[in-house]
């Protein structure tokens, strides 16, 4: 089972490589700009086909629609970068939620990324095998299976590494880059020398009879979608090279550039060819056709889209264990999303998203038309919080804060705008999301109030008493300093003489390290305090090396040595699993020495 993890995951890394794996500017716009960029394989498409259940000729409306568009896009590339600038060890719309319009803001934003990522990896996959199969059509009743494999060679990629995962994003992204830059300047030249004439199915600014507000806010809502995943690079701040807030907001400068340019570019050559949504062909493909005609060029653009449309779940992947670890952090996701994977990962957060969306996938089938309103109601409450957020912090600053805030003001009116039309044209299709949240929300609740209980229950009173007995060595693993390490050290104390409290670092020179070696010298002065670091990150294996460092020092002075493990015994409620796994691994490892005693010391926690 080892050999397979290694072949498939590869060697483990140590904490001190985590800088070698950061990304540059390069690397991170493939890993963390698939998503956005892949949009404009179908955000042009979702506000030309509004417009067509009216007629043909209101097409031209779709000039004015993706001018407001890019103001949302200005006003949320601006702001994201000041999120970055004031936010730099990453966590985006629920950080800022959370600081400036209180914890339940920050749980809903959260809530609603953590479901997003999810829709962003089942959407993307879907697109991508609806691709394949068009191509081979003997595959059509196999998109679903086509799609869980997609994820699954994702989430193993990722478990490989950041390094790895943007390495193979590279080719897709910049091949899809280029080729659209490709497109639209060829499309553009041919237009401005006059070979080919306007096709337009309608003048600009001609009147079309029936056109309502309403068709038109629902135009503008679907086309926003191209705009999801422009949070993604805020979540992952911790991800760059150092200067990380630097970095990574002239990354999300040059996505942001990107994107207007590729999106602006679709939508006038969709206006000017004159071309028509159509069941068979989309109208990214369509465009192609009429710029390069059937040759080779359209062949490779068909293959860079496609290719774009399977990895844009990538983003996801990137996106959802920083945010994740946040979650965790705030003792409102399980404390297991804050730990590193052996290739130094938040292995966690990344096999929860792949299985979450391989559920998504069986449930709508791996339709991308019913899993899109989803996925964008997902992503603009988030802006909306985000963007009010903001506007609060600067208020609170003081200073110019309303020229700071302008940005902030503008993407929180059109965000909401968005979410308000939502609830009103797409609720037949957007009605899980409140069943979803509110699920959601109550699990984040029922999590922390757990962690606050235990916490309640471990806290040190002012005085520690320690008793004084006579016995054998004992080590006595030891995690924060609690009522549960003072209950281990009197029994220790009762069964041995020489008692050793150990405390294994995942992370070297940390300031928890420093905490808890501080704190407990000064609760326990008497007491020997060894701290074993761990680069690896794991717990079983440098304890074992060191009880092995201790029994032979025993056997050398006739001692028998002992290993205390303290464990959590829970009453009927929340089981403290990833401690109790821990120590059961470690009693199994050491079980074999016929030299060494095994002894448990049981901490009983109440409902």
């Amino acid at each position: 089972m080892n050999y397979l993890k290694r072949l498939l995951v590869g060697r483990p890394l140590k904490s001190s490589e985590n800088d070698e794996q950061s990304l540059s500017r390069f690397a991170a716009l493939a890993l963390l700009s698939s998503d956005a960029l892949s949009s404009v394989a179908y955000g042009t498409e979702q506000i030309v086909v509004v417009l067509m259940t009216l007629s043909a000729a209101a097409i031209w409306y779709s000039l004015p629609i993706a001018a407001v568009v890019l103001v949302l896009l200005a006003s949320l590339i601006f702001s994201y970068r000041q999120i970055i600038h004031a936010y730099p060890h990453g966590g985006g719309a629920y950080v800022v939620s959370s600081e400036n319009l209180g914890k339940s803001a920050g749980l809903i934003s959260g809530g609603s990324l953590l479901v997003d990522y999810m829709l962003t990896v089942a959407v993307s996959v879907s697109a991508g095998a609806e691709a394949i199969a068009s191509a081979i059509p003997a595959l059509y009743n196999h998109r679903v299976l086509i799609a869980v494999v997609i994820v699954l060679l994702l989430m193993l990629m990722n478990l490989r590494g950041l390094r790895e995962s943007a390495g193979f994003l590279m080719l897709p992204v910049y091949l899809f880059i280029a080729i659209m830059t490709v497109l639209i300047i060829v499309g553009l030249v041919k237009i401005v020398t006059g070979v080919t004439p306007i096709q337009a199915t309608a003048q600009a600014g001609s009147f079309v009879p029936g056109i309502s507000i309403a068709l038109l806010l629902r135009a503008f809502s679907s086309g926003s979608s191209s705009l999801t995943g422009v949070e993604a690079i805020s979540n992952a701040v911790p991800f760059f090279k150092k200067p990380r807030a630097k970095n990574a907001a002239g990354t999300l400068a040059m996505m942001g550039i990107i994107l207007a340019f590729f999106f602006t570019g679709i939508t006038f050559l969709n206006y000017w060819y004159g071309i028509v949504p159509s069941e068979q062909v989309t109208v990214l493909s369509q465009v192609g056709e009429a710029v390069f005609g059937k040759g080779i060029m359209y062949y490779i653009m068909q293959f860079a889209t496609a290719l774009i449309l399977a990895v844009a779940a990538n983003t996801g992947f990137s996106a959802f264990p920083v945010l994740a670890y946040n979650l965790a952090k705030d003792k409102f996701l399980p404390h297991r999303y804050q730990d590193r994977g052996d290739r130094l990962g938040y292995s966690n957060g990344i096999i929860t998203l792949a299985l979450g969306s391989i559920v998504l996938l069986m449930i709508f089938q791996g339709s991308t038309e019913r899993l899109i309103p989803l996925y964008s109601v997902g992503v603009f409450i988030p802006f909306t919080l985000s963007q009010t957020g903001m506007v609060k912090k600067w208020y609170s600053e003081g200073g110019p804060w309303l020229r700071r805030s302008i940005a902030n003001i503008i993407g929180a009116l059109i965000s909401f705008s968005i979410v308000v039309i939502l609830f009103i044209y797409r609720l037949n299709d957007i009605w899980p999301f409140f069943i979803i949240m509110p699920i959601l929300i109550f699990v984040f609740y029922k999590i922390n109030q757990h962690y606050k209980n235990v916490a309640e229950q471990l806290r040190l009173a002012e005085e520690v008493e320690l008793h004084e007995y006579d016995g054998n060595a004992v080590i006595v693993l030891v995690g924060n300093v609690t009522q549960v390490n003072i209950g281990a050290l009197n029994y220790a104390r009762s069964i041995g003489d020489y008692v050793i409290a150990m405390h294994v670092s995942l992370d070297e020179n940390s300031e928890k390290e420093k905490e808890i070696q501080r704190e407990f010298k000064e609760k326990f002065p008497d007491v020997r305090f060894s701290v074993v670091r761990s680069p690896y990150r794991s717990i079983v294996n440098p304890v074992a090396r060191y009880v092995d460092r201790v029994s032979k020092n025993s056997k050398k002075y006739n001692y028998t040595t002992t290993v205390l493990i303290p464990e959590f015994v829970p009453n009927k409620a929340w089981k403290l699993s990833l401690h109790n796994q821990t120590a059961l691994r470690l009693r199994l490892r050491l079980s074999y020495r016929d030299d060494i005693v095994i002894s448990t010391y049981n901490y009983h926690l109440k409902k």
